[in-house]
């Protein structure tokens, strides 16, 4: 059995926000018991992370870090048509994720005790993501 559905997310800017619920409810719903479920998120300036979920700090320690790795405005970059934080969101991507797979035991997604599915946005300003969560198995 497969089940498909799409979620819309808004964020408020650079950041992350967690979609670990949503995501469990699609898996409950479905009706699979044992399986996979896979994340997509539809854009090249947001990612998908699998991160701790307990301690805020580790995300804000990922994004300082990211920022020290992949700077806003770097001269070697040429594709700036919106703004500073253009080309970067889009490095940022491509050394994140655009999709995860989580297993599926007992119609829920086998999460660690201290992990949580999160979209994680590389623009300063807000946006609507899509996110395409597929569940399948039996």
């Amino acid at each position: 059995m497969i089940i498909q559905e799409r979620l819309e997310i808004t964020a408020p800017g650079r950041g992350t926000v967690e979609i670990t619920d949503q995501v469990q409810r699609i898996v409950t719903s479905s009706g699979i018991k044992t399986g996979l479920c896979h994340v997509f998120i539809h854009h090249t300036s947001a990612s998908l992370m699998l991160c701790e979920n307990a301690d805020p700090a580790v995300r804000h320690d990922l994004e300082a870090y990211l920022s020290r790795l992949v700077p806003d405005g770097d001269p070697l970059f040429t594709h700036r048509q919106e703004g500073a934080d253009d080309m970067a969101a889009h490095v940022r991507t491509v050394l994140t994720h655009s999709e995860l797979n989580l297993p599926v035991t007992d119609g829920r997604c086998a999460l660690g005790t201290w992990q949580g599915v999160y979209v994680w946005e590389h623009r300063f300003s807000g946006q609507r993501r899509r996110v395409t969560v597929t569940v399948y198995g039996e």
